[in-house]
């Protein structure tokens, strides 16, 4: 159809073909047209005369790659046993809220296998299609996921680094940051030097002097969007593993999950009463009864009341069986990380558990876990210090004070 417009401009007033299968072809030309109009894709100017709107070929395509998406998720959901009716199928787009979902299928999104995707089953009670571009991950069937657009807008260290720059005539660097604010740890700085030279990378658009110091233009926050706005071409989405377990794994997982966050209310999201919401609202009740027979909550009349330190616990628990069977792998004890206390060794893995993913990290007579960081990966076997606060650690790379932080 499109390809017989001239100009943008359909004349369908005569039937030249002479056969009658030219005026049938000449028939369905027609009431494709008239399809086309009732669709606002094309405007009638006279007895069968039409303007087809420059949109037309554009709409009309995104349209199909949306049937195939409907039948790719359709596809998923049958081969996962969940019955979801279409009209709860949705397609993530750049107005989309954040979900938050059991993964039930990834897939490559495009021919040439740059880009994936991403069906949830959310909590809302929709099935959800998730373009998620080249982002990293495993992802894996079951587990659980935040998924949120990907911001354009600069960060906090962004706004830092402008502030800086602006009262030291347009420089930055970790000396001047230490300088402008004295509270301000040299780890804490080069978190900004890190900023700065990731998009020096990507794009070009700060400089870097010899001495280190950073020329830093007063446009710079624009400078940062057009970066973010970069990026997100790649990477629309930010993914948060909520769990790397199914709920089902999680009922009578020995370790802090998920559902206990839900159940306890440090965090708490509606949950539908149909689809995966309705699954949640019945695996919490089947874990709070577990939670209840382990002794870290009771029944107090129709109240249930929990531990305060509940979730610390099952980590101690959790780390304490991960030890004891990593310590018989590797051939050295455990030792617990004390929260406030420097940490140091060789880091040799990271480990997989229930609750996260753990840095293993080697001392002479013996071995710790604490919370990994992905920059970790590129020093493996180096060695590493640190103090544990809380999930995080500041790490510093080599014996030295000189070595990078991370």
């Amino acid at each position: 159809m499109i390809e017989r417009a001239e100009e943008g401009h359909i004349d369908l007033r005569r039937d030249t073909a002479g056969t009658d299968f030219g005026r049938r072809y000449h028939q369905l030309l027609i009431a494709r047209t008239r399809r086309l109009e009732r669709m606002g894709l094309a405007a009638p100017g006279g007895a069968l005369r039409w303007s087809l709107s420059p949109e037309t070929e554009s709409v009309l395509r995104r349209m199909g790659e949306r049937g195939d998406i409907i039948k790719t998720m359709h596809r998923a959901m049958t081969e996962a046993g969940l019955d979801r009716p279409p009209q709860y199928y949705r397609v993530h787009d750049r107005d989309s809220a954040p979900v938050i979902g059991r993964v039930v299928a990834r897939g490559l999104a495009d021919e040439m296998g740059d880009r994936r995707y991403l069906v949830l089953d959310g909590i809302d009670g929709r099935s959800h299609y998730v373009d998620i571009g080249e982002a990293e991950g495993r992802f894996s069937v079951g587990s659980v996921l935040h998924v949120a657009n990907a911001s354009t807008e600069p960060r906090k260290v962004d706004h830092t680094i402008a502030e800086i720059a602006a009262a030291h005539d347009g420089r930055y660097s970790a000396d001047i940051h230490r300088f402008h604010d004295p509270t301000a740890t040299d780890s804490f700085a080069q978190t900004h030097v890190r900023r700065l030279e990731a998009i020096r990378r990507a794009t070009g658009s700060v400089e870097r002097e010899q001495d280190g110091a950073w020329i830093i233009a007063p446009d710079h926050l624009d400078r940062v969007r057009a970066y973010e706005r970069q990026l997100a071409q790649t990477r629309p989405v930010a993914i948060d593993t909520l769990s790397n377990l199914s709920i089902e794994r999680q009922i009578s997982a020995d370790a802090p999950t998920w559902l206990d966050r839900q159940i306890i209310h440090e965090v708490t999201h509606e949950l539908a009463d149909h689809g995966f919401g309705r699954d949640v609202q019945s695996a919490m009740v089947r874990r709070q009864q577990w939670l209840i027979e382990q002794k870290l909550m009771e029944r107090d009349g129709t109240d249930v009341v929990y531990r305060t330190d509940i979730l610390d616990h099952l980590q101690r628990r959790e780390l304490r069986h991960l030890g004891s069977r990593l310590s018989a792998e590797i051939g050295l004890p455990y030792a617990e990380a004390v929260r406030g206390e420097r940490v140091e060794g060789t880091y040799r893995r990271s480990v997989e558990t229930a609750s996260g993913r753990y840095a293993l990290v080697e001392r002479s007579r013996e071995f710790t876990l604490v919370p990994w960081k992905p920059m970790l990966e590129r020093h493996i076997d180096h060695y590493i210090s640190g103090i544990a606060r809380g999930d995080t650690i500041d790490w510093t790379i080599g014996r030295g004070r000189g070595g990078p932080s991370l």
